[in-house]
């Protein structure tokens, strides 16, 4: 597990932002990538994963169903 990701789910963490999503995304792919920054050509590649990673974060965590925490989300 890559410990610099924290754990973005109520009640751990409150008020998680689009860049924190964003964050984990990245440190995520950095760690299966084992690159910290990609070379030229494989930026493209990596971008899209970072997105494709966050997108499917933000996913889980709106339609994870915490007991006894009210979420609310604009």
């Amino acid at each position: 597990m890559c410990r610099s990701i924290k754990t973005l789910r109520e009640p751990y963490t409150s008020d998680v932002t689009d860049d924190d999503v964003q964050a984990a995304a990245l440190q995520y792919v950095r760690k299966i990538s084992g690159f910290r920054a990609p070379s030229a050509r494989n930026a493209e590649a990596f971008e899209r994963a970072v997105e494709a990673v966050a997108a499917a974060t933000q996913t889980l965590l709106d339609e994870l169903q915490v007991k006894n925490v009210a979420r609310e989300r604009p």
